[in-house]
């Protein structure tokens, strides 16, 4: 009988990548873009998340969330149910491309064994389809080719250092939106 996904031992060498698209923000308004809020649906979308990841078996051992606001607040929220992991905000998240996504993945501890990136679209549908090699779900490769929804998480894994994740390099196994 195998072990539950995201519980493997620490001497594992597979590693987790959670992508996550931000949770349903506030229309643009005369407010600058990364500072928009999320709205009342996406505050209960992202307590939904996070119980959905907790409940997957993917508590994140680091997590990396963008600067925005909207990206913050997600992560306030969802991490009720997943625990005080090592955090890093970043504006590099915003507006970026799936090479500099995964630019700033390779850079994640070499012991975290499951990293939750907390981002925006496109980058977090692309950087899954980027990283999607031999192996994945196709229902979840045709899903990352057009976007994902707010409050979507694409999961990854692959047994290699997170240094070395590169261009097919991984299995995208499911993508999920827990709340609409």
């Amino acid at each position: 009988m195998g072990t539950a996904p995201g519980t493997e031992p620490a001497t594992s060498p597979v590693r987790r990548l959670v992508l996550l698209r931000h949770a349903k923000a506030e229309p643009p308004s005369e407010l600058p873009d990364e500072q928009r809020p999320l709205a009342l649906r996406g505050r209960d979308q992202a307590v939904k998340v996070g119980a959905a990841l907790a409940e997957a078996g993917l508590v994140p051992d680091a997590v990396v969330v963008s600067g925005a606001v909207r990206t913050r607040q997600t992560w306030d929220l969802a991490r009720k149910h997943l625990g005080e992991p090592p955090v890093v905000y970043t504006d590099d998240l915003l507006g970026a491309m799936p090479r500099g996504v995964l630019a700033i993945v390779r850079e994640v501890a070499p012991e975290a064994r499951t990293v939750l990136v907390v981002g925006h679209e496109p980058a977090m549908a692309g950087t899954a389809e980027l990283l999607a090699g031999p192996g994945s779900a196709d229902d979840a490769i045709a899903q990352v080719r057009v976007g994902v929804p707010t409050a979507t998480y694409s999961v990854l894994e692959a047994e290699l250092a997170w240094s070395d994740w590169d261009r097919r390099q991984a299995r995208l196994l499911t993508v999920t939106r827990p709340a609409s």
